[in-house]
């Protein structure tokens, strides 16, 4: 006995049901919402770029800026470069990286590959929170009174360094941590099983496939120590001239040009200088971001 077979209607149409007016409103609106946010927080990132562009192209554009110093020229006086800004802001930058990227890093491995929980992983995770909150003024304060009070220091870019540091570890440590807790456990289970120590599967494995999202972060902690005034104003003397010491002497970095040139008044030729310096920072930093994007796509895992 044969089975009747149920059959569409010729005009049902699709098969799917229609979406309900109200869901559709609702969706109208989520998506206006979402453009409208997007909107206004891009509306004060195009004008900040646009005064810089505005107000301190005109400094920049001039190969007198990037290979001179202020050397001989007073704060009034047009004329004269950033060159000795720019070697100190790397130079204090540099240090910091050097010392900060790894220890962080290798405390993010031992809090992700090698804790268990204990005691030891709960205070450092707490004293990285305790980091992450600090004021630039405080970590300043805390260098001036071990480096130079207790250690008999002198203020120098190295100073300014070590304070710095305080800043960058607990980015890098956060940042590293959760870039590895995203790694997944088979890369590892599967070396493992394959006779691979640990130690050679987190430098073969775990680190080059987690290597973008750690590059990046570095370069987030780079970008956040770059444009710090209170460690410079507190632990360094100013200076027009080049100083490639970060040991002996002062040294000028471009958010203390700003700074001092902030204080020396209104005049056109001030301005000038205040905003080609705050210019200045904004293009390395973004150079800097191109560059470790450019190095981290190169050298990280393909999939």
């Amino acid at each position: 006995m044969s089975t009747p077979v149920k059959t569409l209607p010729q005009n049902s149409g699709s098969a799917f049901l229609d979406i309900s007016g109200g869901r559709k409103t609702a969706n109208n609106v989520a998506t206006i919402i979402v453009w409208a946010t997007m909107i206004l927080a891009m509306i004060p990132l195009v004008w900040v770029l646009w005064e810089l562009f505005a107000r301190g192209a005109g400094a920049i554009f001039t190969p007198e800026w990037w290979t001179t110093s202020q050397r001989g020229i007073l704060d009034t006086e047009a004329g004269g470069g950033a060159l000795h800004a720019i070697i100190g802001t790397f130079v204090q930058t540099l240090l910091a990286t050097i010392i900060s990227v790894p220890i962080g890093i290798f405390t993010a491995i031992y809090l992700v590959e090698y804790s268990r929980g204990g005691l030891l992983s709960r205070l450092t995770t707490f004293m990285v929170d305790i980091l992450s909150g600090v004021p630039s003024i405080v970590a300043a304060l805390f260098v001036f009174a071990m480096w130079i009070t207790l250690f008999g220091f002198e203020r120098s870019g190295m100073a300014v360094a070590l304070s710095l540091v305080l800043l960058m570890i607990p980015i890098v440590v956060r940042n590293t941590e959760e870039m590895l807790r995203v790694v997944p456990m088979d890369l590892r289970e599967a070396a493992y099983a394959l006779g691979v120590p640990k130690w050679k599967t987190i430098a073969r494995i775990v680190l080059p496939t987690a290597l973008s999202g750690i590059v990046t972060g570095i370069m987030l902690a780079v970008a956040r120590v770059m444009g710090e005034s209170a460690p410079v104003l507190v632990l360094v003397g100013s200076t027009s001239s080049i100083n490639w010491d970060a040991m002996d002497g002062a040294m000028s970095s471009l958010p203390l040009m700003m700074l001092d040139m902030y204080k020396s008044g209104a005049q056109p030729a001030v301005l000038d200088k205040l905003w080609g310096a705050a210019l200045t920072l904004v293009l390395l930093i973004a150079i800097l971001n191109i560059a470790a994007r450019f190095v981290s796509a190169k050298f990280s895992v393909k999939k």
